[in-house]
């Protein structure tokens, strides 16, 4: 059975409840979604379980448009919860698995969920911090409940131009937002793997990135969707299971972010790497220096692209181009304009010159409608009618770009947008501690990937070791978070109108007199 592409461009079926019961239909009894070696679910399987659990979520009262909170590690109830949600026309709120503390009381304070469902060894970290919600709540930690006994459909009109998905990326001046995301722009993540991969129903897609990310959720499971293939989902990614794992599900596609793909290669070699089904894997990035030893060790391809979940992913690397190191691609023109411009004017540069990548989209609703419950944060974004990423780069003759470096001061490491006002506010918790900034610093594994530098300020006459600031923070921010150095300072540096210069600070690097969590223990 092929695609047809024509009905796939078609804005009305831009909605997943659509997707999936139009692929019940066609396909009923297909394998569709499978947890690691678990019995794979058929597309007629996973239908009625979204209908299953919106009639279980209307029955406790939710309404279309009523956020629903998401708090799980992947697993086959991410997804149905996924289904089940916006089929009733709610709306998904995907909270990180590795959020406690001030972290998760952000995003929980921001999105004002109606309900959230968590795993049952995330339930403590929700209970922390529920005292702090002006309107808590109410949370299962269980997808049992929600599941009503019923798999007729429900009835409910759902537009491409209603909200689905709220996902929260990293602030930098101030905490994570919450990026509204419609119908229509989650689909056009898939489409776009779809139409600039070649995705069939013949693919499996090989994920074992988180699912409350946009990668994982739309780039792979809801692009097989559209496709009509085969998922295989494992709990996280592993460099020393990945090639095992995509051999034994006879996976044809996956995707690796960041430091991924120098950990993969990090592993020792074996002859039969390349006895596999991979036909491609999807660089975001891929670093130039280790694409041509992947795709001869591991016998495929390996393309890049770029994109963000504000923006989906407007530059794919063609297909059947030849390579071009270190571009991430050129414009998914169908969909998208992008420019590379000066951040000061907004005027567009010429070929060869590094500036900021903008974008914008040809479609309506088929992009980020702002962040939730922060207007200034969304103004700020979007500035003559241009989404401006906070991403150098530049743009060859051919109208190829190229990734240069982060324009924002923020934060990426193992995969994660951290927000280093989120860092500082936890570490200025501590009784010692006057002021805090944390910054990148490079990291050593190839990928684009940082480390996490703090510099603090004691208040007077305080004294603190280092191990005692490492331990003030592991149990209230993500593992992802917690800086790897720490370096005291007398005081921070400053512009004329008091703005800490973090570009001081992230210049000095790491020093004799910085603090090296991971070689100190």
């Amino acid at each position: 059975m092929e695609i047809d592409h024509a009905q796939m461009r078609d804005k009305r079926n831009w909605v997943v409840g659509k997707v999936l019961a139009a692929q019940a239909r066609m396909r009923g009894d297909k394998p569709f979604l499978q947890f690691e070696d678990g019995l794979p679910q058929t597309y007629s399987t996973v239908d009625a379980m979204a209908n299953r659990v919106a009639r279980g979520l209307a029955k406790i009262g939710v309404r279309h448009g009523d956020h629903v909170g998401v708090f799980l590690p992947n697993s086959l109830e991410y997804c149905y919860l996924w289904f089940g949600i916006t089929r009733l026309g709610a709306v998904h709120v995907a909270i990180n698995a590795a959020y406690r503390g001030h972290f998760l009381s952000h995003v929980l304070k921001n999105a004002c969920c109606k309900i959230v469902v968590c795993d049952p060894a995330l339930r403590p970290r929700v209970d922390e911090i529920l005292g702090e919600l002006p309107h808590p709540p109410q949370v299962f930690d269980s997808l049992a409940p929600l599941l009503d006994d019923s798999a007729l459909p429900v009835d409910a009109e759902v537009s491409y131009r209603d909200l689905a998905t709220i996902m929260y990326t990293s602030g930098t001046t101030g905490p994570s937002k919450g990026v509204l995301m419609p119908h229509a722009h989650d689909y056009l993540f898939g489409l776009g793997v779809v139409e600039n991969l070649r995705l069939t129903q013949d693919d499996t897609y090989y994920v074992c990135m988180p699912l409350f990310h946009a990668n994982a959720l739309f780039l792979q499971v809801y692009s097989t969707l559209i496709a009509g293939g085969r998922v295989v989902i494992v709990p996280k990614f592993s460099a020393s299971n990945w090639i095992d794992d995509i051999r034994r599900y006879h996976c044809t596609i996956t995707n690796t972010l960041g430091v991924m793909t120098d950990f993969i290669l990090r592993q020792p070699a074996r002859p039969q790497d390349a006895h596999n089904a991979l036909r491609i894997v999807l660089g975001v990035p891929a670093p130039p220096s280790l694409v041509p030893t992947f795709r001869v060790r591991f016998g495929c391809q390996m393309l890049e692209a770029y994109g963000m979940t504000e923006v989906n992913i407007p530059l794919y690397f063609p297909l059947d181009a030849p390579p071009r190191d270190g571009s991430c691609g050129k414009v998914y023109d169908r969909y998208f304009e992008v420019r590379v411009v000066d951040p000061d004017t907004d005027e567009e540069l010429p070929p060869g010159e590094i500036g900021e990548i903008v974008v914008r989209p040809r479609e309506p609703f088929a992009f980020s409608l702002g962040y939730h419950a922060m207007p200034e944060k969304t103004v700020e974004a979007w500035r003559n009618f241009w989404f401006h990423t906070g991403d150098a780069g530049r743009r060859d003759e051919d109208g190829y770009f190229y990734f240069v470096d982060r324009i924002k001061d923020c934060i990426r490491r193992r995969g994660e947008n951290i927000s280093s006002y989120e860092i500082e506010s936890v570490l200025t918790l501590h009784p010692a501690v006057a002021e805090a900034a944390a910054v990148a610093v490079k990291s050593e594994i190839a990928g684009g990937e940082d480390e996490v530098k703090v510099c603090l300020v004691l208040k007077p006459g305080t004294q603190v070791t280092f191990e005692a600031l490492a331990d003030h923070c592991l149990p209230r921010m993500p593992a992802f978070a917690v800086p790897r150095y720490f370096e005291l300072l007398d005081k921070l540096p400053r512009t004329p109108t008091e703005k800490i210069q973090k570009a001081l600070l992230r210049a000095a690097g790491v020093a004799a007199t910085t603090w090296d969590r991971l070689g100190s223990r």
